[in-house]
């Protein structure tokens, strides 16, 4: 092939697989060898080449019996990299955390295995924030991942090695989670496209929790082409998972080019109607990201979409509401990790209380103790009533909100996040400051609802920003469909850091 191999995405590298154009092995190899060289960008924690070049061979054999035109059979032989968060019974699986270093898993994750099925070919796990809290991917016990845009800048959390790998070409696509932000701000940090579907449509099962009531599995790739592929793959109810939708898989590639009533081959988005919540264009956003998001709206609406005034009233109370009821829940979901059963152990105890106190004061890191010490405070008695009981009644206020608006719209845009990526350290001693930066993705995860990050420019200094758009409740197809117009008019997508 003309087009080096790292270039492609997972549509192009799809097609090429099935056309005979290139085999799985060599895309394997040739990824493999790129990831070797880039040890100093920290996206990945783990590398199983022995077991990615055998999945690949395994993907050739498929290949030449004609799998890969089978219904199902377009992911065959694509190389992929999970999130750490996604336990994996070949590969240790860490949450980014000395509490699980070198931990096995007896099993795979839905995700992993569902993309297993699909014939993917995994190449290792990718760094993260410590059970994915974190804006920055400086939480992680195991180093920081970079931005390839500006490796003194951070790539945006808690799925930071997710970005970082995809954006400077090391795989074509990976696995991520979403819970109050974690696929869309670091997809608008690195230029690429990353979805969080609505909760429930991807099973948790094999995640390790962080927030049970607001994690989500979802998918980060180059376009939303690509996203739609691995989407189709990993969605679908789960059993094993109690919060799973009971909805079967869909075919979101097949949804991209759904034609609207009354659309056009230059209008594809005519009848469309974008909203535009007046709360997610406050001052205090910065210039550079308001002008890129103006630029990708003007887009839309030159594909025929119609943009609308709505209000999210409630949009400010997001972060008060997520950085009580995620806390909440981690203190909850993080109790298991006692140096008992699996996981980090303290060496030298005195008796099993101190047992816990050391192991649990070695294993986690400052972020994850803030949270679990502000979780069990407002689950205590006296402060339950006070703070976690009223954070749950705005939420539903703030997902109230949401409807209130889809009644006058189709899909809500806005940016992703106040500003472009920071530089690394700044937010290391104001975990306040980048609390804050969360406020446009949080409202969208405190509802539960579906939400896109789409590469719409630059900003200052060269660096990519993303447009978000959120959709209703399983409206997934809507998003893509909206996605792939755009990136179908545009190049903004196609752009990579230097030296790509």
């Amino acid at each position: 092939m003309t087009t080096p191999l790292h270039l492609l995405g997972v549509a192009d590298l799809s097609r090429a697989l099935r056309q005979k154009q290139v085999s799985s092995l060599e895309v394997t190899q040739h990824l493999l060898a790129r990831v070797a060289a880039s040890n100093d960008l920290g996206a990945f924690l783990h590398v199983d080449e022995a077991a990615a070049l055998a999945r690949a061979r395994a993907a050739d054999a498929r290949l030449a019996q004609g799998d890969g035109d089978l219904p199902g059979g377009a992911l065959i032989g694509v190389p992929l990299a999970h999130k750490d968060i996604f336990v994996t019974q070949d590969m240790p699986t860490t949450a980014g955390s000395l509490m699980l270093k070198g931990y096995m898993s007896p099993f795979d994750a839905t995700v992993v295995d569902r993309l297993n099925a699909a014939g993917t070919v995994s190449l290792g796990k990718l760094n993260c924030d410590e059970f994915a809290m974190g804006s920055a991917n400086e939480n992680s016990a195991y180093g920081p991942a970079l931005n390839p845009w500006d490796t003194q800048r951070v790539p945006g959390g808690s799925s930071g090695g997710s970005a970082t790998a995809v954006a400077a070409r090391l795989v074509p696509a990976a696995t991520g989670t979403d819970t109050g932000g974690s696929i869309r701000q670091p997809a608008s940090f690195t230029g690429i496209t990353g979805i969080k579907p609505t909760y429930g449509v991807c099973s948790r099962y094999g995640m390790i929790a962080f927030a049970s009531s607001l994690d989500q599995a979802g998918v980060m790739a180059r376009s939303a082409e690509d996203c739609a592929l691995l989407l189709s793959a990993m969605s679908g109810f789960d059993e094993r998972d109690a919060t799973s939708v009971q909805q079967p898989p869909q075919d979101f590639s097949a949804q991209l080019h759904q034609a609207r009533d009354g659309a056009t081959a230059s209008q594809p988005l005519k009848g469309l109607r974008i909203g535009l919540p007046r709360e997610f264009f406050p001052a205090a956003l910065s210039a550079d990201v308001n002008q890129a998001v103006r630029a990708g709206l003007a887009e839309l609406e030159k594909l025929g979409a119609t943009l609308v005034d709505v209000s999210l009233p409630r949009t400010e109370l997001a972060i008060p509401v997520y950085y009580i009821i995620a806390p909440a829940e981690a203190s909850s979901n993080l109790s298991r990790f006692d140096g008992v059963k699996f996981g980090h152990r303290a060496q030298q105890y005195d008796d099993l209380l101190d047992m816990y106190k050391k192991t649990r004061a070695q294993g986690f890191g400052a972020e994850v103790k803030r949270r679990i010490m502000i979780g069990s405070y407002v689950l205590s008695h006296g402060y339950y009533d006070a703070y976690y009981l009223q954070a749950q009644k705005l939420r539903r206020m703030i997902a109230d909100d949401f409807q209130q608006a889809f009644q006058h719209c189709d899909l809500i845009a806005g940016p992703v996040a106040p500003t472009v990526a920071w530089k690394r350290g700044e937010g290391s001693d104001d975990p306040v400051k980048a609390y804050l930066a969360d406020i446009f993705t949080l409202p969208g995860s405190l509802a539960g609802l579906p939400g896109m990050s789409v590469p719409v420019g630059v900003g200052d200094g060269g660096l990519p920003v993303g447009l978000q758009l959120l959709g209703n409740y399983f409206k997934e197809g809507m998003l893509l469909h909206a996605a792939h117009a755009l990136q179908q008019a545009t190049d903004w997508h196609q752009k990579a850091p230097a030296g790509v």
